[in-house]
């Protein structure tokens, strides 16, 4: 029994190049990850590559904010941003756990009806808002977020030809931090148009339309700034007057900051090497040299630009930034913001999307080949494509995991790219440089750590005609086994 052991721990090895990124992996990942027979299974039924989801973590985020929200004593909603990852699985097990679910799609709203959602716990956010999509909302009495006059108009429009009246909240933007407007192609601008919106609302101009919320997104991870939007949206709910008395709740979006890798210190260490890369005082540790937003003056010789990826390692994250946004000060002095929450008695929502996700999710793809390019690197072919492993970020900066199949030999490294199915140069799945005890063999197993955030499926294309990965679930604890795995769609075992 000892021996099976130490050749599972044999099996999975990690990235042990100069700048690794080690991720947090949670145990029930270990555990999936110590039984590649399991893998083998899986991906024999549903193909490469595959996404497995963790219920019980997205259990644990949806009660580490709600802790926060009882610790302020606020009246507080989560919606799960639904745009971060497409299974239905996850949105049943957000109405099962009473929280919301934030559509921006015809689609992503008519499956979350479908799915037993309702006025209290959808809401439709989408940037483009069509006519079917809002009488979608309007028959069903969802509250609609209204960007702009034009779907303020087309609202109030078709809700009076349904004869109903529609629960909107508005979108602000156009927010002052720093003494300079905060810039954003959303919402509408809190002072230019302030004015005619409380005339508007004030004179009754919407006859099917009711006003019961204010939302706002920021395009930054910065506690400062959404400290100031939600002040400001509280003025904002005054200065309406009468047509603010009806405003129950303060939507303050997502875009909360989460916590990818175990040290803080790999981080840094790894952007200080990739600029010595770009300006050629160390060899790349990334394909082609990518600087991933990085470039060489050719002036000066030294670095130019921003990294264009997310900020992988943060300590305040998840529950903890929203607990420092509550507890920060008001710049009048008159308490906190909690207390300022409290005093207007107004409930907080907010959308996290990759935060609640966060050990959520796993994505596993098959070993095709292994060749050598024109420049001598080794590249081990997937049978998945970029696609499948990308979001709006230059690269997915978190080492993944090979699963060998067979015990490993001392004393070897082979450092490697790995690429994807799709005819381009630019496929490969991810930039970096990685250095392993062995050179995977064909049927050998990559597993990319904590994608259910926008990683999996949120860029995902049938190029090729490729098929969409299987989006799989589990519902259980920390051990998973073959028959506590279910595909998506089934949604079995879900509450």
């Amino acid at each position: 029994m000892e021996t099976v052991e130490i050749q599972k721990k044999e099996q999975s090895a990690q990235n042990t190049g100069e700048f690794p990124l080690a991720p947090v992996i949670s145990p029930w990942m270990e555990s999936v990850m110590d039984d590649s027979e399991l893998i083998d299974s899986l991906t024999e039924e549903h193909g490469s590559p595959i996404n497995i989801h963790h219920l019980n973590s997205f259990d644990g985020n949806i009660q580490n904010y709600r802790a926060v929200f009882d610790e302020f004593g606020i009246r507080g909603q989560i919606y799960f941003a639904r745009k971060a990852n497409k299974s239905e699985s996850l949105v049943k097990r957000a109405l099962a756990n009473g929280i919301g679910v934030d559509t921006a799609s015809f689609k992503e709203l008519r499956q979350g009806i479908e799915l037993g959602g309702d006025t209290e716990s959808l809401v439709l956010t989408a940037a483009i808002k069509t006519e079917p999509m809002i009488m979608l909302a309007v028959m069903n009495n969802i509250p609609i977020i209204v960007d702009n006059e034009d779907e303020l108009k087309m609202v109030e429009k078709v809700a009076g030809k349904l004869d109903r009246i529609a629960p909107i909240g508005l979108r602000l933007s156009g927010f002052m931090f720093e003494e300079k407007e905060l810039y954003s192609r959303f919402g509408f601008n809190i002072k230019k148009d302030g004015g005619w919106l409380k005339r508007w609302f004030n004179e009754h101009r919407f006859d099917h339309l009711h006003l019961q919320g204010l939302h706002f997104h920021l395009d930054s991870y910065s506690i400062a700034q959404r400290v100031g939007a939600i002040l400001q949206c509280l003025n904002f709910k005054k200065y309406l007057g009468t047509a603010g008395e009806s405003i129950d709740f303060l939507d303050i979006g997502g875009g909360i900051l989460m916590n990818y890798l175990k040290d803080g210190s790999q981080w840094d260490d790894f952007k200080g090497a990739l600029k010595e890369s770009v300006i050629g005082s160390r060899g790349p540790i990334t394909f082609n040299n990518d600087g991933l937003g990085f470039e060489k003056c050719q002036v000066s010789g030294g670095i130019i630009g921003a990294l264009k990826t997310y900020p992988y390692f943060n300590k305040i994250n998840s529950s903890n930034f929203l607990r420092s946004i509550l507890k920060s000060d008001t710049i009048d002095g008159f308490g906190t913001v909690a207390d300022a929450i409290r005093t207007n008695d107004i409930q907080l929502r907010i959308e996290p999307g990759r935060s609640l996700l966060d050990q959520v999710g796993l994505t596993i793809a098959k070993v095709a080949h292994r060749k050598k390019d024109s420049r001598g690197n080794w590249l081990v072919g997937l049978e998945m494509n970029m696609s499948q492993l990308k979001s709006s970020s230059r690269d997915y900066l978190v080492d993944p995991v090979v699963i060998y199949k067979r015990p490993l030999a001392a004393n070897e490294k082979y450092t490697m790219f790995f690429t994807g199915a799709y005819c381009l140069e630019q496929d490969v799945i991810l930039k970096r440089k990685f250095e392993f005890p062995a050179l995977p063999d064909i049927g050998d197993f990559v597993v990319f750590i904590n994608t259910g955030g926008y990683m999996m499926h949120f860029y995902e294309t049938e190029a090729h005609l490729f098929d969409l990965s299987k989006n799989l679930y589990t519902t259980a604890g920390d051990k998973v086994e073959l028959d506590n795995i279910y595909l998506d769609h089934t949604i079995k075992g879900v509450n």
